[in-house]
C-alpha cells in the first residue's frame, strides 16, 4: 500500500507498507482480517503470508460454530503474530456479520472512540510545522524523534499549535541524551515519551526513572505480551499496545488487562495499516487510556473503507463485522 508522502523515523524512511489480507468464507458469508509484519524485529509480511497459507485453515478447524474455540487456537498458535492478528480479525468480522451487527454493538461498546493522535514524520523545524499545518483535526501530536533537529523540530511545533504533544523515539536514544533535553521538553510541555532506549537496555531505563524530573516512559517495542507488562512494571509508566505484536484481538486484551492490573497506563496504537486493521483494534478502545489509531490516514489508496474522523476521533462504520468494506 502506498503512502501519502514518506514517513521518517530513527529506524529510516519509508514510502509504502506490506501487510497481509485474509478472506473468510464460511456458511455463506465472508469475513476479513488484516495481519501487520512488524519488520523491526525481523518479521516480514511473507513471513505473515506464509504462516496463513500453510496453516490457517487447520488452525481455524472444520467450521466456526464454536467461534471462540476458533479465537482460542489462533491465540495459541506459533505463528508470526501478524499472522495471528489476520485471523483473529477475520473471526471476529465473521461474528458480526454472522449476527447482522457491528462487532463493536456486539462488544457493547461505544461507536465514537477517544480523541485520536497524529503522527508527525523525524523532520526538519520547517518541515515539522508543514506537517502540522496539514495534519487533520485529532486531539494530539505524536512527533518522531532520534534525529539531530529534535529540539528545534518540537519549539517550532510547540510555537504553531497548543495540542498536546508526545514523543517516540523508537529506541533511538541513549541516557545521556535522554537527561540533556527532558528539562526543556517538559517546559515546552511534552505529555510522554515512548520508547526512548532500546529495548534491551533495562539499566538506562531504572535510571532514567530516578530523575526528579522526568517524562512518563511508554514501551512499544519493549511490551508485546503479558509477560513483558510483568516486567515493565518497574520502570514504565504506559505500555503501547498493538494487535500486531500481541497476535490480534485476544491476545491484544490480554496485554491491556494485564497493563491496568500492574498499573500501567495503556494506549491503544496501530501501525500504517488500513481501515480494516484499525477496525479490528478499536473493539478494545474502552480499554485504553490513550487512543493512536491513524495509520489509515497516511494511505494513497486504501483497500477498506468505512472510518471516518469526527470531532478529532475515529468514528467506526455501522455494517455488520467490522464496520469496513473492499474498496476495489
Amino acid at each position: 500500500m502506498r503512502l501519502i508522502e514518506t514517513v521518517k523515523s530513527s529506524r529510516g524512511e519509508i514510502d509504502s507498507v506490506d501487510t497481509c489480507m485474509v478472506a473468510l468464507t464460511y456458511d455463506g458469508i465472508t469475513a476479513f482480517g488484516e495481519g501487520t509484519p512488524t519488520e523491526y524485529s525481523g518479521v516480514t509480511a511473507d513471513h505473515v503470508v506464509d504462516a496463513v497459507e500453510a496453516e490457517g485453515v487447520q488452525i481455524l478447524g472444520p467450521n466456526l460454530n464454536d467461534p471462540q474455540l476458533a479465537l482460542d487456537r489462533i491465540e495459541k498458535w506459533d505463528a508470526p503474530a501478524g499472522a495471528r492478528m489476520a485471523l483473529d480479525g477475520a473471526v471476529h468480522d465473521w461474528i458480526g456479520k454472522a449476527a447482522g451487527r457491528p462487532t463493536w454493538e456486539l462488544f457493547t461498546m461505544p461507536r465514537t472512540l477517544g480523541p485520536t493522535v497524529y503522527t508527525i514524520s523525524m523532520a526538519s523545524p520547517d518541515e515539522a510545522v508543514s506537517a502540522v499545518r496539514k495534519a487533520p483535526e485529532v486531539g494530539a501530536l505524536k512527533v518522531k524523534v532520534g534525529g539531530p533537529d529534535d529540539l528545534e523540530a518540537l519549539e517550532a511545533i510547540r510555537a504553531v499549535t497548543a495540542l498536546p504533544v508526545r514523543i517516540d523515539a523508537n529506541e533511538a536514544w541513549d541516557l545521556d541524551t535522554a537527561r540533556a533535553l527532558t528539562p526543556r521538553l517538559r517546559q515546552l510541555g511534552i505529555q510522554l515519551i515512548e520508547q526512548p532506549f532500546p529495548t534491551t537496555a533495562v539499566d538506562d531505563y531504572h535510571r532514567y526513572r530516578e530523575l526528579p524530573d522526568r517524562l512518563p516512559v511508554f514501551l512499544d517495542e519493549g511490551c508485546t505480551d503479558v509477560a513483558s507488562v510483568l516486567a515493565a512494571r518497574s520502570y514504565a509508566d504506559g505500555i503501547v499496545v498493538k494487535l500486531c505484536k500481541a497476535g490480534g484481538i485476544q491476545g491484544a486484551r490480554r496485554v491491556m488487562e494485564a497493563g491496568r492490573e500492574a498499573g500501567l497506563r495503556t494506549m491503544l496504537s496501530c501501525m500504517c495499516e488500513s481501515e480494516l486493521a484499525i477496525s479490528q483494534a478499536a473493539q478494545l478502545a474502552p480499554l485504553a487510556d490513550h487512543i493512536d489509531m491513524d495509520g489509515h490516514l497516511y494511505l494513497s489508496d486504501p483497500p477498506f473503507r468505512g472510518l471516518r474522523l469526527h470531532d478529532r476521533s475515529i468514528v467506526l462504520g455501522d455494517e455488520p463485522g467490522l464496520g469496513v468494506r473492499p474498496s476495489r
